[in-house]
């Protein structure tokens, strides 16, 4: 944090204070226009004649005859290049072929010379008149009144005093595809603008802008060091008055941040704005020494527009995107208030108010959740267009890796969603009931898009994914049990010296005596096979507690065998086996046929 006031600040002020002497040292010179070859002669003689005859014209003679005859020389000259310059593709094939020269003065470049004048070619020209024009500044004081510009059909002249700028033809401004006029009068204006900046080069203000610059700088080293006193002791004041607010940051009993952490925290963050208003004291004061001298002054423009520019495209970027914006806005709220009806008719749905032929009520809140979700779809491919930088390269680019994405990693979350909602819309099994899925009993307690859980009999967790339960058989208990009840059932099996009638007084004294057996409807007995050496008996009863099989079961076969053992009848499955004479053969005898 205190890098700047240690290096930067010194570092900075040591460059600034030596910029004057760098500034008026003097620099070497270059030359940025090279030296084309003299083109086109016949036709810069023409005009060459031409101008001579317009400074030739007599005193007496009438000036409506001059005109007419500069006119007509210049209808004259421009017949030799028509053809040439009359399309825009001949226009830049000569640019091409024959490339400008600049004026450039002090880093400034003030337009562009592309044709010869005479013998002498656009680098040539574009150097006398960077020199001029270094004349007439460094001769004192401007006067920019005396700066004036004349023209007539041939050609249009800049003139400072008695001192000719700058000539422009009308070939030039063919070759530029402009009207001589309008383009003498955007290189004046541009001359003029530059010359406004510049009039003031005199030894005189040379000194005065480097009185101000050592006095802005001392000013700047006496405000920087107040500045940095001033934000350090508010600082220190901002923080003394959070010290008494400030605390432990927790969440659930998760401590975030201990007390000594949010306060180092808030000095960090008190230390870095501190650091940004001294680096903002620092560009305004370089701004200020830049504008100080000519030469520096497109630096200054350079620093300006690093921070202006961003700013003004994003100003510009927002209020081209207010219209967007509130497109935006309506169809957020026109999905906003259509999802408030469907959430109203669910509910009243749900409640049984409002009743829709073949549409049950529990399927009312997944049937929401379903549209809800496919409504907030449509919106954003709606407003996708609308969005900021959508249309960028680099947006396409994520959009289509994440589609990719979604598509190669979730089929079988995919899958699983279907499932879950054909579940749903099929009914079998909602929370709370006893189901068997597969080889798994127990009670259904979440039921998701992408899984089921159940909770068995012994106290496990089993998590089974919805494409699972689909493909497979699952058998509800508790639906069953909603009318009469559930049938609970086990088989004994009996021999056959038992009379079934006893059989069957016992198995019912049974069910009786079992506590979860409803009396009505009443408990019936099946006998379900006749085999080799017993009958087999089953014992059926009704009840409601589904989630109580277990018990159920276990209190029943107790009851069973108390019954059986009371009445002294065994339950067991008797077998028998006869012994016989193994000598005589299996092996009917011969049957005599018919015919004898």
């Amino acid at each position: 944090m205190n890098c700047i006031r240690r290096f930067f600040v010194p570092l900075c002020l040591t460059l600034l204070g030596a910029l004057p002497f760098i500034l008026f040292a003097g620099l070497p010179e270059t030359d940025p226009f090279p030296t084309y070859p003299v083109a086109q002669d016949s036709i810069a003689g023409v005009q060459d004649s031409l101008a001579l005859k317009q400074d030739t014209v007599r005193p007496g003679q009438d000036a409506v005859e001059a005109g007419d005859s500069l006119a007509g020389g210049a209808e004259l000259i421009r017949k030799l290049w028509r053809d040439e310059f009359s399309t825009e593709e001949g226009r830049k094939a000569y640019q091409e072929k024959y490339p400008p020269a600049y004026v450039v003065f002090e880093g400034d470049t003030l337009f562009r010379i592309y044709d010869n004048l005479g013998p002498f070619g656009p680098g040539e020209r574009a150097r006398a008149v960077s020199a001029r024009i270094e004349e007439i500044l460094e001769s004192g004081p401007v006067d920019l009144k005396e700066l004036k510009l004349s023209c007539d059909p041939l050609m249009c002249r800049i003139v400072y005093k008695d001192i000719l700028i700058t000539t422009m033809t009308l070939r030039q401004a063919d070759l530029m595809g402009s009207d001589l006029e309008e383009m003498a009068q955007g290189r004046f204006d541009r001359l003029y603008t530059f010359m406004e900046s510049q009039k003031d080069r005199s030894w005189t203000m040379i000194l005065k802008r480097q009185l101000i610059f050592l006095v802005a700088l001392v000013f700047f080293v006496v405000g920087f060091k107040y500045l940095n006193r001033f934000l350090k002791w508010l600082m220190l004041k901002v923080l003394r008055r959070f010290r008494e607010r400030l605390g432990a940051v927790k969440f659930n009993e998760y401590e975030f941040l201990s007390r000594e952490r949010s306060e180092m925290l808030v000095l960090w963050l008190l230390n870095i704005l501190k650091n940004i208003g001294l680096l903002v004291l620092i560009y305004f004061y370089s701004l200020l020494l830049f504008t100080i001298f000519p030469k520096t002054e497109p630096i200054a423009m350079k620093l300006f527009n690093y921070v202006v520019s961003p700013l003004e495209e994003f100003g510009l970027a927002i209020i081209g995107f207010v219209p967007n914006l509130i497109t935006i806005a309506v169809i957020i709220f026109l999905v906003r208030y259509l999802k408030k009806g469907l959430r109203f008719l669910t509910s009243e749905v749900e409640r049984g108010k409002l009743e829709i032929p073949g549409f049950y009520p529990d399927w009312a809140q997944p049937t929401y959740r379903l549209i809800s979700v496919i409504i907030t779809l449509f919106a954003f491919v709606v407003i996708f267009p609308y969005l900021p930088g959508s249309d960028s390269p680099a947006f396409q680019g994520v959009s289509v890796f994440l589609g990719l994405l979604l598509s190669l990693g979730s089929t079988s979350a995919i899958s699983n969603i279907i499932a879950g909602l054909v579940i749903i819309y099929m009914r079998s099994f909602k929370i709370g009931d006893r189901v068997k899925i597969g080889d798994t009993t127990g009670d259904v307690i979440e039921k998701t898009m992408l899984i089921t859980r159940l909770r068995t009999v012994k106290n496990e967790e089993v998590t089974l994914p919805n494409s699972t339960i689909l493909n497979g058989s699952t058998i509800n208990y508790t639906s069953g049990s909603l009318n009469q009840g559930l049938i609970v059932h086990t088989t004994v099996t009996i021999g056959y010296d038992v009379p079934w009638k006893q059989v069957h007084e016992l198995l019912l004294e049974a069910a009786a005596h079992t506590e979860l057996i409803k009396k009505d409807p009443k408990p019936f007995v099946l006998q379900t096979s006749l085999d080799d050496f017993f009958i087999s008996y089953q014992l059926n009863g009704y009840t409601d507690h589904v989630s109580s099989q277990g018990r159920i079961y276990s209190e029943l076969h107790a009851n069973i065998q108390d019954a059986f053992n009371n009445a002294g009848v065994e339950i067991l499955s008797p077998h028998y086996r006869a012994e016989r004479d193994g000598n005589a053969s299996t092996i009917p005898p011969p049957q005599k046929s018919g015919a004898s």
